[in-house]
């Protein structure tokens, strides 16, 4: 993989402001998502500040990740922005183990085919 590939990442912010630190700590936590697939298409990330006045300020990371294959999807609930956003980043990387470790135990094992057709001779 190219590591001066731009990736696709979308950073966007529900009921907050997104500051340019939060988008480079975005961006720099999500980096090892790309390293470990490069088959990622897209991920879209999106922050919520939920403000109760019973449980104070409430953070949610939202993870979408676009692959080959079945969309990932996570969310995680924190009290700090930061916070959320590497327990997001850690949901995804063992989403991301746990896929490709399935795809390596499916290729590594392939399953018997049996043909009701007899297979004809190879002529010489």
């Amino acid at each position: 993989m190219n590591s001066q590939n731009q990736h696709d990442l979308i950073v966007s912010g529900i009921h907050l402001e997104l500051t340019p630190s939060l988008k480079t700590f975005v961006r720099e936590k999500t980096e090892r998502l790309f390293r470990h697939e490069e088959r990622i298409i897209r991920m879209r990330v999106e922050l919520e500040c939920d403000r109760n006045q019973a449980s104070g300020m409430q953070f949610t990371a939202k993870g979408h990740i676009q692959i080959q294959g079945p969309d990932m999807n996570a969310s995680v609930c924190a009290d700090e922005c930061h916070k959320a956003v590497s327990m997001l980043v850690d949901k995804l990387d063992r989403m991301l183990q746990r896929r490709h470790q399935l795809h390596r135990v499916k290729r590594n094992h392939p399953h018997a085919v049996e043909l009701d057709a007899e297979i004809p001779k190879a002529v010489a």
